[in-house]
């Protein structure tokens, strides 16, 4: 019997969201890994720390998540990061600052300023529709609408927005927090660094609010694996949480099994 591909998966989730929203993937992905200890990190502004000020750069809030997972010894060689969109732009500065704290990575809809143009990282057609709905201050209307930009589920929209508005009044992001942790992103740039732990990138074709170039671009530049799902939205872990918990399962063998 092979070893278990992952003693330890950290999560970690992107702009304006937290663990919460992770959903059922999170109890998918431990029935795959059922001896793998799954720690749940979130940004600085977000989930338990929604009265803090968000760094308003990606350096700023990576120190922020290791220091969480520094505190739960989440840390290590037999560790494997899963990030999303913002939550991968931490990720992959993570693993070029510090790449001891994982064995390997999977990055999920994320970009890298210097590689994409900004109308690919933030989809320039979804422009009028996010700022509106951003910016729009009832919460019962806000999740709604972002979801319907997040995901492509369109029949679990219901039950999935009630969740959203639920996690909203009890652990509001603030609108400053918001914009400083969409600050970070769009000024992120990593430069020219491969990270050392090999890294795993999940990208859907269905993608509204960033563009899946943006994944084939990262790919292509350092060699890296990429799998593309046909019609998942940005949340991929939302619209297809079965298929990415099944890529995660097969790539981390493979690599387990190339040594």
């Amino acid at each position: 019997m092979p070893e278990q591909p992952a003693d330890h998966l950290i999560l970690l989730r992107g702009l304006t969201r937290e663990s919460a929203h992770w959903g059922a993937f999170m109890p998918q992905l431990q029935a795959a890994f059922p001896d793998a200890q799954l720690t749940q990190l979130d940004l600085p502004g977000a989930g338990p720390y929604f009265r803090e000020a968000s760094p308003n750069t990606v350096k700023g809030i990576l120190e922020s998540v290791r220091a969480q997972a520094l505190e739960q010894g989440a840390l290590g060689k037999s560790s494997t990061l899963i990030a999303i969109s913002l939550g991968g732009m931490v990720g992959w500065e993570w693993l070029l600052r510090y790449p001891e704290d994982f064995g390997s990575a999977v990055l999920i809809n994320t970009s890298l300023g210097g590689l994409s143009p900004f109308y690919r990282r933030l989809r320039w057609q979804c422009y009028g529709r996010l700022f509106a709905a951003a910016g729009n201050r009832a919460i019962e209307a806000r999740e709604p609408a972002l979801l319907e930009l997040l995901s492509n589920r369109e029949e679990n929209y219901r039950q999935t927005a009630a969740e959203w508005i639920a996690i909203q009044k009890a652990r509001p992001v603030s609108g400053k927090n918001a914009y400083r942790q969409l600050y970070a992103a769009a000024t992120y740039r990593p430069g020219n660094r491969r990270p050392k732990p090999p890294v795993l990138l999940l990208n859907s074709l269905g993608d509204k609010l960033v563009s899946p170039d943006c994944s084939t671009a990262i790919a292509q530049k350092w060699q890296l694996e990429l799998h593309t799902h046909p019609w998942g939205g940005h949340d991929l872990t939302l619209d297809a949480s079965e298929w990415v918990v099944a890529e995660i399962g097969d790539w981390l063998k493979r690599i387990q099994t190339a040594g």
